[in-house]
């Protein structure tokens, strides 16, 4: 099997995952919210709601799922021998593109996002160096530890409240905007810590 192959194969195990994940992250926000009185009075207003949520859900996991998989891309590119300063060039433009289309752009923020993008595209580079047929695998290889992980994992959710705040700047600290984050947040940690202790068993302190 070629060495392209394998990589790519690595690829497809990395993205489903980060897609799993971002679903996870997803579902565990709007799940939160609770039924108000009418979906128990109106007819057929429990399966709209359903319908609106299960559309919301995607479309929250797609804006989850973006930057990592610029970085995915970014870190195969980089990997088959493209200069690793034009991929960031061409992410950045993409980036732009994305946030401009969503009327969240602001030079803080891209900023930003490209300081996560950077390092989601080094972890995702040792992943795709690492040996194993599944994700957990890809991880404990690549780095060894439990605590080198969550090391990582550290930095990543530092850059991540980084965006938070950005988004937060721009939007305005409303009461419902902060309650989004604080709930995304608390769901992305117990997540990642689940893992961890599924990668890494019995280390945990």
């Amino acid at each position: 099997m070629s060495q392209l192959r394998i990589m790519r194969e690595k690829y497809n195990i990395i993205l489903e995952a980060e897609e799993s994940f971002a679903r996870a992250v997803a579902l565990g926000v709007h799940v939160k919210r609770p039924l108000s009185a009418w979906h128990f009075i109106l007819p057929g207003m429990f399966i709209f709601d359903f319908l609106r949520r299960s559309s919301e859900t995607r479309r929250y996991s797609d804006l989850f799922l973006f930057p990592r998989k610029l970085a995915l891309d970014g870190a195969l590119d980089s990997l088959s021998g493209e200069d690793r300063k034009k991929i960031l060039s061409q992410i950045e433009g993409k980036m732009k593109e994305r946030l401009s289309s969503l009327n969240l752009y602001s030079d803080k923020l891209h900023r930003n996002h490209m300081e996560e993008i950077s390092l989601l595209m080094d972890h995702y580079s040792k992943l795709l160096h690492a040996e194993g047929n599944h994700y957990p695998a890809l991880v404990n290889y690549a780095y060894q530890s439990r605590e080198s992980y969550e090391a990582y994992l550290h930095r990543l959710s530092a850059a991540e409240q980084e965006v938070d705040q950005a988004i937060v700047e721009i939007r305005g600290e409303t009461k419902e905007i902060m309650e989004r984050l604080r709930v995304e947040q608390t769901q992305v940690m117990e997540l990642r810590t689940k893992e961890v202790n599924q990668i890494f068993p019995g280390t945990e302190w």
